[in-house]
C-alpha cells in the first residue's frame, strides 16, 4: 500500500512566504539604499562643472548653493549621505570641480576632503590698481576691500621696497595658480615672491649697469610696452628714453598722458593734453614718472635691461601705420618723420 505524502500545513506556508517577501523587502531596501549613496545625483551639464563654497559657509548654505547652483537633482539623498558620512560637521571653503554622474558619495567625500580644483589665472597687461583688484576679485574669493587696503597702505608695502605709486612693480604678467579662497594678502604675497625670483643676480647687475633700480627699470618699461607691440623694437624705444633720462631732458612720452587722464582710448595726444598738470605727464614734468603706467610683460622688462648704445633721442610711428616706428638722432630729423605721420593721420580723419 502507497504511503501518503504528507502536506504542509497552511502555518508553515505562510512562514515561508513571508521569508521571502521579507528577503525581497530587505534586498529592495539595501539596492534603495545603494542607489541612494552610489548612484548618479548631478544634474545635466556639460564636461564639468564648478562648486563655490564660501569661508564660513555653514552646510545649511552648501544645501542652498548646491541647488542655486544647479548641481544635485535629489536635495534629500545628498542631505541623507552627507550626514552619514558627517559632513555638516566638515564643511571646507573652496572651487570644486563636479563632473556629470557623479553619486552622492563622490560629491560628499570631494567637499568633505577640501580638495579644490585650483584657478589658473593669467595676469596680462594691467594699467591701473583697480584693473588689477577686479581682476584678482573677480576670479578669487579675495575681498576687493582688504586686497585695495593693502596696495594703500605705506607702511605694509615698505617691507618690499615699494609704495603706493610703485605697488603695481610687484605684478609681473604670468600665469599663477591660486586655491580661489586665497585671501587678498596671500595674493599679494605669491605676487611679490614671484617678483623676487624675476630679479636674479644677473638681471639685478644689469640694471646696476643702468644706473636703475628695479622698480625704475618697471616703470621705463610699462613706457615701452605702451608704446610699441613689436617686440623687436622694444631694445630701441628704450634707448631713446634712456638716453633722454640721462640728458636730464623730459621724457614727453605720449602714453603718460593718457594715463594722466586715464583716458586709455586717446588716439592722438594734442597740445592741451600736454598741459594736464600730473606727476605722471612727462611733458611737464622731468625724469620718470613715480610708478609704471602699466604692467609690463617679461620680454619688455629683459628688452630695457638689454638696451643697446644709441644716438636716438626721438622716435614717431611710421607713416605706413606699420606698427613700427621711425628713430632720430637730431630734432630736424624727427620732424621730418613726425610731419609725414601727422599727415596720414589728417588724411585717416583722425
Amino acid at each position: 500500500m502507497a504511503k501518503r505524502i504528507k502536506q504542509p500545513s497552511k502555518r508553515s506556508v505562510w512562514i515561508k512566504r513571508a521569508l521571502v517577501i521579507t528577503g525581497c523587502l530587505a534586498a529592495g531596501a539595501l539596492v534603495y539604499t545603494s542607489y541612494r549613496v552610489f548612484g548618479p545625483n548631478t544634474r545635466s551639464f556639460g564636461d564639468n562643472k564648478y562648486f563655490y563654497v564660501r569661508t564660513g559657509s555653514t552646510y545649511a548654505n552648501v544645501l542652498e548653493g548646491l541647488e542655486e547652483q544647479g548641481i544635485v537633482r535629489n536635495r534629500s539623498s545628498f542631505n541623507w549621505v552627507a550626514k552619514e558620512l558627517d559632513y555638516p560637521a566638515r564643511v571646507k571653503a573652496g572651487r570644486y570641480k563636479i563632473t556629470p554622474g557623479m553619486s552622492n558619495f563622490d560629491i560628499v567625500k570631494l567637499l568633505r576632503s577640501g580638495k579644490q580644483s585650483p584657478v589658473q589665472l593669467v595676469i596680462n597687461k594691467l594699467r591701473t590698481r583697480d584693473d588689477f583688484v577686479r581682476k584678482i576679485c573677480n576670479n578669487l574669493e579675495a575681498d576687493s576691500v582688504a586686497l585695495r587696503a593693502l596696495m594703500q597702505d605705506p607702511i605694509y608695502l615698505r617691507q618690499f621696497k615699494l609704495d603706493t605709486n610703485t605697488v603695481m612693480c610687484a605684478v609681473l604678467p604670468n600665469t599663477y595658480e591660486f586655491y580661489w579662497n586665497t585671501g587678498a594678502e596671500s595674493v599679494f604675497k605669491k605676487l611679490e615672491k614671484e617678483r623676487e625670483e624675476f630679479w636674479t643676480a644677473d638681471r639685478l647687475e644689469k640694471a646696476r649697469h643702468l644706473g636703475l633700480t628695479p622698480n625704475e627699470v618697471t616703470i621705463l618699461g610699462s613706457i615701452v610696452e605702451e608704446e610699441t607691440n613689436k617686440n623687436d623694437e622694444k631694445p630701441l624705444v628704450a634707448s631713446v628714453y634712456l638716453n633722454r633720462y640721462r640728458k636730464n631732458m623730459r621724457l614727453q612720452a605720449d602714453p603718460t598722458v593718457k594715463f594722466a587722464l586715464q583716458d586709455f582710448g586717446l588716439k592722438r595726444i594734442r597740445e592741451n593734453h600736454t598741459l594736464y598738470d600730473s606727476p605722471y605727464n612727462t611733458y611737464r614734468y622731468s625724469g620718470l614718472p613715480p610708478g609704471p603706467i602699466c604692467t609690463p610683460s617679461v620680454k619688455t622688462l629683459n628688452a630695457v635691461l638689454n638696451t643697446p648704445e644709441t644716438d636716438y633721442l626721438y622716435f614717431c610711428a611710421r607713416s605706413d601705420f606699420s606698427g613700427y616706428h621711425a628713430f632720430a638722432a637730431t630734432y630736424a630729423e624727427h620732424l621730418v618723420n613726425a610731419r609725414k605721420y601727422q599727415a596720414e593721420l589728417n588724411k585717416r580723419g583722425y
